[in-house]
């Protein structure tokens, strides 16, 4: 088993993307030169969720340097809201400078159906937990009052405005899982100002302001939040509808990456 550093000799990424549930289709944009599976690379935890694929994507998309981590471990897994520290802390080391997230979540807003996408401008920590317990430095006071990059925000904005692409702008926020929210949860969510929920992202957002990376962040819409629609959720509303989301989301990373930040 190698670090990451070793596996890619050389090749300098600037941007990594984090793929979630159901949005392994996004590799696809990548001109690939390396596919490294996450159980050879040092540290790298492997998911045991369906609609991810545990493999390390290297390649370009134009001429902008990209790896994409196709599958993230989720804090639900295990209880360890760190579980993803190893790999972004591996990306810090190859020089990586940005960091795109992306997740399946769930609509508590009537106007974002399924098939939607939504930048997401900041977050909610329902969960109440951070990967930065237990770290013995003052860095782990990390500040999140810009946590999602305004630049990168308003350059993917722009792009989506001239590509045509709707993208919708919201409030994240973050429940444990892996069971669904209750309709009283959602009700509260949308109280608080959350726009959409799930079960990812916020710890590596995190943990990239923690290594200084800058970040963005979209979640694909897949369904309505509990009590919205009269209907039972479950993970195979997230593999039907993600990939609808995805394609437009696909064609937004694109070309803003080939345009480059």
């Amino acid at each position: 088993m190698k670090t990451l550093a070793a596996h890619l000799d050389g090749f300098q990424p600037k941007t990594a993307l984090v793929l979630g549930s159901g949005l392994g289709g996004l590799s696809a944009l990548v001109d690939v030169d390396l596919r490294i599976p996450y159980s050879e690379i040092e540290g790298f935890p492997e998911s045991k969720v369906s609609g991810h694929t545990a493999e390390l994507v290297c390649g370009s998309i134009g001429s902008h340097r990209v790896v994409i981590l196709s599958g993230r471990v989720h804090y639900y897994e295990s209880g360890n809201p760190a579980a993803m520290r190893k790999p972004i802390s591996a990306l810090n080391d190859v020089g990586v400078k940005r960091l795109i997230l992306t997740n399946s979540a769930g609509s508590v807003n009537k106007d974002m159906a399924p098939g939607s996408v939504m930048q997401i401008k900041d977050h909610i920590n329902f969960a109440g937990t951070s990967p930065l317990i237990g770290e013995p430095t003052d860095a782990r006071f990390v500040g999140l009052t810009t946590a999602y990059d305004k630049g990168m925000r308003k350059t993917f904005r722009t792009i989506a405005e001239r590509e045509e692409i709707e993208i919708h702008r919201g409030v994240y926020m973050w429940f444990g899982g892996p069971n669904f929210e209750t309709p009283a949860e959602i009700k509260m969510a949308r109280r608080m100002g959350a726009d959409a929920v799930g079960m990812s992202t916020v710890p590596e957002v995190i943990l990239a302001r923690f290594f200084g990376m800058d970040v963005a962040a979209f979640s694909v819409i897949t369904n309505f939040g509990a009590g919205m629609t009269g209907n039972e959720l479950g993970h195979d509303e997230t593999k039907e509808w993600a990939p609808v989301g995805g394609a437009k989301l696909a064609r937004l990373i694109e070309a803003t990456l080939k345009e480059g930040f």
